[in-house]
């Protein structure tokens, strides 16, 4: 089993759902402390006056695990779907995604972060771009110690064969330690992403999955992994290199 594992981000950026198109499993990281000013409870869009932070109100106290972690109030919620409405109502497929956004900001309510992140995390995985893998909960296994000690106890409580992650983690994880509990382990690349017609100045790569799939609707999983899929159908091997 291929697995990833990482913590619940709000509407995360497209390498986020690559990484989770990539294995069979992708496991929210929901029992580890949260830390603020994070991906956890905000992302960024594109707006006319530039990037902007749209933020999840959950307070500053650091000694709570994510599943802790309460929303502050409801306000927020009209407030971030007017901002995503007036930043891309008129891109070509808003009309698209906009059912989903007033699901999600105007017809519901949200008590915990780690609830609404996974939600609209699957359901942006399964509904817009297709991906099969299945998802799961890190306090579903069991696991101990902390940090690198924490991963691998869960990698192995879940039966992981292969654990693929994002290169953050090469500050801490210890290669050598899965290769003793028989898991491979793989680093994603995020580089290579193609651009597309995105407003602003200078193309933006780390903006919420939320602009590019008002931009560039269905044909969002070529701009995920699709280009490289498509690289490696139309390469051929010269003189013993791949080209």
């Amino acid at each position: 089993m291929i697995v990833a594992v990482d913590q619940p981000n709000y509407i995360p950026w497209k390498g986020y759902f690559d990484l989770i198109h990539d294995v069979d499993l992708f496991v929210f990281y929901n029992d580890v402390q949260y830390t603020i000013r994070d991906w956890r409870n905000r992302n960024k869009i594109y707006t006319p006056n530039g990037d902007k932070w749209l933020s999840v109100p959950c307070g500053n106290n650091r000694n709570r695990l994510i599943y802790e972690v309460k929303i502050s109030d409801t306000s927020w919620q009209k407030n971030h779907y007017e901002t995503i409405r007036h930043a891309y109502g008129k891109r070509p497929f808003f009309e698209w995604v906009e059912p989903f956004l007033r699901e999600v900001y105007l017809s519901r309510q949200w008590e915990y972060l780690y609830e609404l992140d996974m939600y609209m995390t699957e359901y942006i995985a399964r509904e817009f771009l297709g991906i099969k893998t299945k998802f799961a909960d890190s306090r579903d296994y069991h696991a101990e110690g902390h940090k690198h000690e924490r991963m691998l106890s869960l990698l192995d409580s879940i039966g992981a064969y292969i654990y693929e992650s994002g290169p953050a983690a090469k500050d801490y994880i210890i290669g050598e330690d899965y290769r003793k509990k028989g898991i491979e382990l793989r680093w994603k690349s995020y580089d290579g992403y193609p651009e597309y017609n995105q407003e602003g100045e200078k193309f933006n790569h780390y903006l919420s999955i939320i602009d590019l799939l008002c931009n560039v609707g269905e044909t969002a999983p070529y701009y995920i992994w699709g280009w490289r899929e498509e690289k490696k159908s139309t390469s051929w091997i010269c003189d013993g290199k791949e080209v």
